[in-house]
């Protein structure tokens, strides 16, 4: 059982996990499904994607910054 009352079908994927991260770093989650996360996901996974996640953004941010200083935007 879980701590909602019903009982745990199993672990979360990685693609679960991936989704849940992309969901918070938005900032926008509903208790209902946290509190479905928290019971399903398994941490490593979280971390995992996370750290994937934090990459994948610094890397869309470098790029958005060396596209506005080339294109001469920035002088």
């Amino acid at each position: 059982m879980s701590r909602t009352g019903q009982p745990a079908s199993g672990r979360g994927s990685l693609l679960q996990s991936f989704r849940a991260v992309a969901w918070s770093f938005f900032g926008i989650r509903r208790g209902k499904d946290y509190e479905r996360d928290v019971n399903r996901l398994n941490p490593v996974h979280v971390v995992i994607a996370g750290v994937i996640g934090a990459l994948l953004f610094i890397a869309a941010l470098v790029l958005v910054v060396h596209w506005v200083v080339s294109s001469g935007v920035a002088r």
